[in-house]
């Protein structure tokens, strides 16, 4: 069974990522209105009534913000920590809350959803893989650091979305004060291009199709900078960079690669 994933938004203005088969799908954070979340899910042709469950990563704005009105309006389950719940303003009559525990499987319909735990100035953050039968996506994002747990799991993706940040130099150079600078290298913010580029190089699987490059910065990040990075190094990956404007299309994620992919995986693991 294949995959089929989206990035309707990336950015500090808002993150929410798509992951589906043919019945179901969940959202990964929901930092979009309602309304632009339907609005883009139209265009691309996908069915609000399948997204079964929104699993929240962390409690930062850009990733809760439209929470409340999608899950009640659509009545979808959230999926979240007890310590990020305290940060989300619902009421929990409203729609159903389900806590996750990291490393303990979700099963909804045919997706299996995992979350794990990262490096980041929150709470109680998270990061997710997704899959469906022989089929794996992961979703890292505001990450502080490459730890082993983000490698791990990486290194098992049929596709990802990639946090790459800002770029070293860009940074250094540009007019943030010294103290969000330190935040945001400082192993509790997010990835720089460098860092996500060495994950992606030392340990991407062979049978990964896609990398959706993710959240990068307005003021210290180009596009057209980490495509090219990326691209470079890709050695038969598609690389796409999210927007943090408007969604990327839909992509298919499966296929008989995928499947050679996961026998290799699984054979090299006995």
């Amino acid at each position: 069974m294949s995959l089929f994933i989206t990035s309707l938004n990336s950015g500090s203005n808002g993150n929410c990522y798509y992951i589906g088969n043919e019945h179901e799908a969940v959202l990964v954070d929901a930092g979009i209105s309602c309304r632009e979340t339907e609005k883009r899910m139209l265009r691309l042709g996908l069915s609000i009534q399948k997204v079964k469950a929104i699993f929240i990563s962390h409690e930062h704005t850009d990733h809760i913000s439209g929470v409340p009105v999608l899950a009640k309006k659509h009545n979808i389950p959230v999926y979240i920590t007890p310590g990020t719940l305290k940060y989300l303003r619902v009421i929990p009559e409203d729609y159903q809350i389900v806590h996750f525990i990291a490393n303990n499987p979700v099963t909804i319909g045919g997706l299996t959803i995992t979350a794990f735990s990262k490096f980041h100035d929150a709470i109680e953050p998270h990061s997710f893989i997704i899959s469906c039968k022989e089929i794996t996506v992961g979703v890292f994002t505001d990450l502080g650091v490459v730890c082993e747990n983000l490698i791990t799991h990486f290194s098992k993706c049929h596709a990802a979305f990639l946090e790459a940040n800002y770029d070293d130099e860009m940074l250094d150079n540009g007019g943030y004060p010294y103290h969000l600078k330190r935040r945001i290298r400082g192993g509790h913010g997010h990835l720089s291009n460098k860092q996500a580029l060495e994950l992606f190089v030392n340990h991407k699987p062979e049978f990964m199709s896609h990398l959706l490059l993710a959240h990068l910065s307005k003021n210290n990040n180009s596009p057209e900078l980490v495509y090219e990075l990326f691209s470079t190094n890709a050695n038969g990956t598609e690389v796409v960079v999210a927007s943090r404007h408007e969604e990327t299309p839909v992509y298919h994620i499966g296929g008989v690669n995928a499947i050679i992919g996961r026998a290799k995986q699984l054979a090299f693991n006995l």
